[in-house]
């Protein structure tokens, strides 16, 4: 806190004029106007914790290059990496204020940055905020860079950050499901088709389908994220190289790649790479894919738990909460309706980020921002609904067995197995006249004259009927 004898504020300018910062701030001039100009979400970067991150190793990369290559000195530089790595152990990102849509392609962010790293570097070296005569934002700290290398390869860094995570989440939900399926491996039910009876299987098969599903979308994510290990960093304004010294997009990806743990590479072309924003189009539409199958997934959750007296019934979900503040007793599938509900969030970020990269113009896209936000929502939500969806929602999954089995017992859709023994049109007979009659198939069959009932009975034993065989007469 201020005292009698500090100032409240310091000044702080930019070629737009004078500005007064508070006196505590690490953040200056450019973060100003930024927050004035940017009131939009009330979201700030500093809440987007990958992003911080991203950006202090890119930083720490861009001082140590600079220092191998005689650009900065190295007392400089060492301050520069220790700023850098108290934001990657989590500190002073609450100061990072701007927010997180904006204009200007990300530079309110990169100044921000430059800014927080500069006075925190210059607390290391021993001098107050604001002495930027002897470590400056922008020579010092942005040395070698740009907003249109530094952002967009902040944001490669945080999406591979997240969907590392989102990755982790998604193994432990197939985990959860396979383990449910060798649960109930030996339960018999009837399957559907548009929602209509179809042929036996067990629950164990219809869970592994779920758990296979969501294998298919973790490699189709890792095949994602190769894409986006491609940067451009080096390549500053708009992929010439200007201000960068030679050899320096080399060296600063290969340290970035070194102290981050991130595989990053540089663009085979960093002109192109400097404009083009494909891979988060094509990472954003993995991410919907992944988010249209668990919706599908839950959808079928919600409708195999419904009931409990007059739906589906053939699982229950564990009771999470109370259902309705009027009906007692009610208990709804809120978990499998929250997955549905993240799922069209994700879908609708796909179509902000297509929109947004479709926008771009000649040597720059000006939209990242909201394409690096909505991705970064999308792979969050989807992270942590996962993980509420198998600890509170698949882990506690059950059978109802009874219920089940009397349906296997009584359903005609088992006649379907006999096409190759009698042909579809008896088989369809026995199938009519027993919803009819209200009788079994196999007494159906033999009333018809088609196939004694001992005979069907030994050819439709339920647990031969879920793999593929053929039944001989």
């Amino acid at each position: 806190m201020p005292t009698d004898t500090t100032p409240a504020t310091r000044v702080e300018r930019d070629f737009l004029g004078p500005r007064e910062i508070p006196a505590d701030a690490y953040w200056g001039v450019h973060t100003a106007r930024a927050i004035e100009n940017f009131p939009i979400s009330g979201q700030a970067i500093g809440q987007w914790h990958d992003l911080v991150c991203a950006l202090a190793y890119v930083k720490k990369a861009a001082a140590r290059a600079n220092e191998r290559l005689g650009v900065i000195e190295p007392r400089l530089a060492d301050a520069i990496v220790f700023a850098c790595d108290d934001l990657i152990a989590g500190q002073l990102h609450e100061q990072f204020v701007v927010d997180v849509i904006q204009g200007g392609a990300g530079t309110s962010t990169n100044m921000n940055a430059n800014e927080v790293i500069a006075n925190r570097g210059l607390e290391h070296l021993g001098f107050d905020k604001g002495r930027y005569d002897v470590l400056h934002p922008n020579d010092h700290v942005n040395a070698s860079q740009s907003t249109n290398d530094v952002y967009p390869t902040a944001l490669r860094l945080a999406a591979w950050f997240g969907i590392v995570r989102l990755l982790a989440a998604m193994a432990d939900l197939r985990g959860a499901f396979q383990a449910k399926s060798d649960e109930f491996a030996g339960v018999l039910k009837i399957g559907r088709t548009q929602l209509q009876d179809a042929v036996p299987m067990t629950v164990g098969q219809e869970l592994l389908a779920f758990a296979i599903m969501i294998g298919e979308d973790e490699a189709r994510l890792r095949e994602a994220i190769a894409l986006i290990s491609e940067v451009n960093l080096g390549a500053t304004a708009i992929g010439t190289g200007i201000n960068a010294p030679a050899g320096y997009s080399e060296l600063v990806i290969s340290l970035l790649a070194e102290t981050s743990g991130v595989p990053v590479v540089r663009a085979e072309n960093l002109v192109e790479a400097t404009q083009d924003t494909g891979a988060f189009v094509q990472l954003s539409g993995v991410l919907k894919r992944v988010a249209c199958k668990l919706s599908k997934t839950c959808n079928d959750l919600r409708l195999l738990s419904s009931g409990p007296q007059a739906g589906l019934g053939d699982l229950k979900l564990p009771p999470r909460q109370a259902g309705s503040s009027i009906m007692p007793g009610k208990v709804n599938p809120v978990i499998p309706e929250v997955m549905n509900q993240v799922a069209f969030e994700v879908i609708g970020n796909d179509m902000t980020i297509t929109m947004a990269s479709e926008a771009g113009q000649l040597q720059l896209n000006a939209f990242e921002p909201i394409m690096g936000w909505s991705i970064a929502k999308s792979v969050k939500h989807l992270t942590n609904a996962c993980r509420t969806l198998q600890v509170n929602c698949v882990e506690g999954i059950q059978a109802n067995t009874e219920l089940l089995a009397r349906r296997v017992a009584e359903s005609v859709t088992l006649v379907t197995a006999l096409n190759p023994i009698i042909g579809y049109e008896k088989a369809a007979l026995i199938a009519k006249t027993a919803l009819a009659s209200g009788g079994t198939i196999a007494e159906t069959a033999e009333a018809l004259g088609i196939m004694s009932r001992a005979e069907m009975e030994a050819l439709l034993v339920p647990e031969t009927l879920t793999h593929p065989v053929r039944l001989k007469a």
